[in-house]
C-alpha cells in the first residue's frame, strides 16, 4: 500500500469512492456525507493545500484522508484549547473493495507522521456518532475519547471527538 498526496488527476476517483461510500454510510445511520458533502470543491481545496493523502493498492485508490490543522470552533465543547496546534483529520474515508487491508490506519498513521514532522504532539479527529468503524479504530491507534459534540455546519447530527497526544521529542 502506498499513501501519496492527491493531484487533480484523482478527483474523478475520489468522487467514485464517495459516491459508493456514502450509501453504505446512510444505509448504518450514519448521516455525516451525503450528495452534496464532501464534494469536489472541497477536495480541490484540499488538494491545493497540500492536505489530501490517498492510500493506494495496486494503482487503485483505497482510502482517502484530510491531514489538516483545521479545528472547529465547535470542538471546545470537549474543552479543547482550538488555538493549540493540532493535526486534525477530515474527510476519512475507505472505499468498501478495500475494507480491512489497513488504509485506515495507514491514513492515519501519516497524520501522526504530519504532525511529527511540524512538532505537533496533538492529533484531532472527530467521527459521527453512527460511524461504528471509526469508533473501533480509533482507540486502537491510541486516541482517546474527548467527549461528544454538536458541529454547527451539520445541524442535527452528533461527533466523538478523539485525541491522541504524542510525545513531546
Amino acid at each position: 500500500m502506498e499513501i501519496r498526496l492527491a493531484t487533480q488527476h484523482d478527483l474523478p476517483a475520489l468522487m467514485s469512492l464517495v459516491r459508493r461510500v456514502v450509501p453504505l454510510m446512510r444505509a448504518t445511520g450514519n448521516l455525516q456525507w451525503d450528495e452534496t458533502y464532501p464534494n469536489d470543491a472541497v477536495f480541490q481545496r484540499d488538494i491545493d493545500l497540500n492536505q489530501l493523502w490517498i492510500s493506494e493498492v495496486n494503482g487503485s485508490i483505497a482510502g482517502v484522508a484530510a491531514i489538516t490543522m483545521d479545528q472547529e470552533p465547535d470542538y471546545t465543547q470537549v474543552g479543547w484549547d482550538i488555538n493549540e496546534p493540532a493535526v486534525v483529520v477530515h474527510r476519512l474515508a475507505v472505499d468498501p473493495a478495500f475494507r480491512g487491508l489497513g488504509a485506515a490506519g495507514a491514513l492515519m498513521q501519516k497524520a501522526e507522521e504530519v504532525a511529527v514532522e511540524r512538532g505537533i504532539t496533538a492529533l484531532r479527529v472527530d467521527t459521527n456518532t453512527q460511524n461504528e468503524a471509526t469508533q473501533r479504530l480509533f482507540p486502537k491507534l491510541g486516541y482517546l475519547l474527548a467527549g461528544e459534540i454538536t458541529l454547527e455546519f451539520r445541524p442535527g447530527l452528533r461527533f466523538l471527538c478523539y485525541e491522541k497526544k504524542l510525545p513531546v521529542g
